[in-house]
């Protein structure tokens, strides 16, 4: 026979797999499909964190409304630019850098006013990169895999660009227009091109770029790049968080302790502009002011990591998490496996959002669509079977239910009105029950099941036949059997004494004759009770079925949990000992009477608990 794999099995392969289909794509940046959820999470993530103060090394000059109104308009004149720059040179910055394109020719005087301002000072323009329709990445492995490819670019004019460096401002927004991140680096034939705030921080810093695997060295910081060579954001906060001085006050001459040293970003705020974004902290985020959070993120080094480690990370928890998730639903099939999934879940997000504050971006929505798939489909798959159980040991149950005991169905045969009406009488009443067979019973399958059940079954209708008594009900892994039916006889209560200890010898030694993996986990305890009863018929038509009901037979159940206690197979009560005497249990080892109490009785009970004198003591 081929062996076969156990269902819990192939779900933590399958799981494992997903897993590592999901991981495998997501370490090359392809998950587009989980952008959006990415997306909403990130900006969750960042709103719990909070604004924070941005780093003391960049101004922003804004051309604002007030500039507007002052130069005459905008689009800003060249020649009021130009004496924005000398303005701003004047104060010896660092760096500037305009957010501005400068494609167009302006008036014959002012480009040359411009040309010349952009001399003063070390200064980057805004060159724009078009694509097609298709977004395209270099392709191959290497120091520019994945590098954005542009269609062309639009570069400032010759006369400006002899004066000032390049740098490209495109950002890489998700579906809501949200830019996430600053590709650093740009492909167009054979020309790379720097990035407007990697250009920036280049020579504000006085050093070129170097590329090293998973990073750009700048100035000194190691800066962490993801695919493509892009630079995660982390908006520090709204509209003004970073230093903003308006275009209109250096132009009057002020802001001079706001620009000296600094690295100075001019770009337009002016409203009607129209290059604004939406943020996690503000809906209309100007384009300068997010041009100079990238800036900021590589002088500063403050920038949220998200790197080929963290999506290694990320790669392995999508791996991990599914295969625990299930493993934690197979091991604990029922409120306690939940609970622990969802912990573990829980606790995986918890570590997330911690993560997130420490600056390392690791994917939520990965680790979350690895794992959901897997545990609702193996928990819909656990439901279905367990029903499919259910069904079964229902069937089980009502067929092993119309079994009677002999001569009871000849009695009913002659006394077709036996029971009509209840009967009250006096009667013994056993119960039988195996312990740890539910958990068992998921391990060994329904065809295990139905053939351990059938033996137990079969010994326990031997011995009630045997001694007399009617096996009443099947119930599950248990039994119930009654001394006293058809009619009432004086040694009702000796046969079921008799009946318990000859069940604990025959039960325990099948149990013995079981395989080894099974002995260890499953037990039994029996109960037994002799008092007066309420003995009747119930059902309609063809489906009837005798019952006895009553306080002996709840003591009878309850004493079952008696013996479970006192760790002794067997518990009767003090009334069945004295009906039966003792010679039933003379060949072992009774105890009592002890003050037993009984759940659902206020007043406890005289019980006393036997053990056969070969049995092993009851675990």
């Amino acid at each position: 026979m081929r062996p076969r794999f156990p269902p819990v099995v192939i779900a933590l392969l399958l799981a494992g797999l997903w897993g590592a289909v999901l991981a495998f794509t997501h370490l090359n940046g392809g998950l587009w499909f989980l952008d959006r959820v990415e997306a909403t999470m990130a900006d969750i993530r960042l709103t719990m964190r909070g604004p924070k103060p941005a780093p003391d090394l960049l101004t922003i000059v804004a051309i604002d409304d007030d500039t507007a109104q002052v130069a005459g308009g905008y689009p800003l004149p060249r020649a009021a630019l130009a004496r924005l720059v000398g303005e701003i040179a004047r104060h010896k910055p660092k760096a500037i850098a305009i957010d501005v394109l400068l494609v167009d020719p302006g008036p014959g005087d002012g480009d040359a006013q411009l040309a010349q301002a952009l001399r003063t000072a070390p200064t980057v323009l805004a060159a724009a990169a078009v694509f097609p329709d298709k977004t395209q990445a270099a392709p191959g492995g290497g120091p520019l895999a994945n590098v954005p490819v542009a269609q062309r670019l639009l570069l400032p004019l010759p006369v400006f660009a002899e004066s000032a460096a390049i740098g490209v401002v495109n950002v890489a927004t998700d579906q809501a227009g949200t830019p996430r991140a600053i590709p650093l680096l740009f492909r167009t034939g054979d020309r790379i091109e720097m990035s407007l705030p990697l250009r920036t921080a280049a020579i504000a810093t006085g050093s070129e770029p170097a590329l090293e695997p998973g990073s750009i060295v700048v100035g000194g910081n190691t800066i962490r790049t993801d695919v493509g060579r892009t630079l995660p954001l982390a908006f520090y906060g709204p509209q003004g968080t970073i230093r903003t001085v308006s275009a209109a006050e250096v132009l009057s001459g002020g802001g001079a302790d706001q620009l000296a040293g600094r690295i100075v970003v001019i770009g337009a705020t002016v409203t009607g502009g129209g290059d604004v974004f939406p943020t996690p902290f503000d809906p209309v985020l100007p384009g300068v002011e997010v041009i100079s959070t990238a800036i900021l993120h590589l002088t500063a080094g403050d920038g949220l990591v998200r790197d080929h480690a963290t999506r290694l990370a990320d790669a392995a928890l999508a791996f991990v998490l599914p295969v625990a998730v299930v493993g934690l639903l197979a091991w604990r099939r029922n409120a306690a496996g939940l609970i622990s999934a969802a912990a573990l879940l829980v606790l995986a997000l918890a570590a997330n959002v911690l993560a997130f504050g420490q600056g390392f971006w690791l994917s939520a929505a990965l680790p979350m669509a690895a794992a959901a798939p897997p545990a609702l489909l193996f928990g819909a798959a656990q439901l279905w079977l367990g029903r499919r159980s259910a069904s079964l040991f229902a069937r089980q149950s009502e067929l092993l239910q119309r079994i009677q005991a002999p001569g009871l169905g000849q009695w009913l045969a002659h006394n077709p009105d036996f029971l009509a009406e209840p009967v009250r009488q006096d009667a013994a009443v056993v119960f039988i029950d195996l312990s740890g067979f539910t958990g068992l019973s998921e391990t060994l399958g329904p065809t295990a099941t139905r053939e351990l059940l059938d033996a137990f079954y079969g010994l326990v209708a031997d011995e009630a036949s045997a001694h007399g008594g009617a096996v009443t009900a099947f119930t599950g892994d248990g039994a119930m059997i009654l001394f006293g039916l058809p009619q009432p006889a004086p040694q009702d209560a000796a046969n079921a004494a008799r009946c318990c200890a000859r069940l604990s010898e025959r039960v325990g030694a099948w149990i013995a004759s079981l395989p080894r993996a099974v002995v260890p986990r499953l037990d039994f305890k029996i109960g037994a009770h002799f008092g007066e009863v309420v003995a009747s018929r119930l059902g309609h038509g063809d489906n009837q079925q005798i019952t006895v009901t009553g306080d002996t037979v709840n003591v009878a159940n309850r004493l079952m949990e008696v013996a479970a206690r006192q760790k002794m197979p067997v518990a009767v009560s003090d009334a069945l000992l004295k009906a039966a005497g003792r010679e039933a249990f003379s060949a072992g080892r009774l105890d009592g009477p002890t003050q037993a109490a009984l759940r659902g009785r206020a007043e406890p009970l005289a019980a006393w608990v036997w053990r056969d004198g070969s049995a092993e003591q009851v675990g």
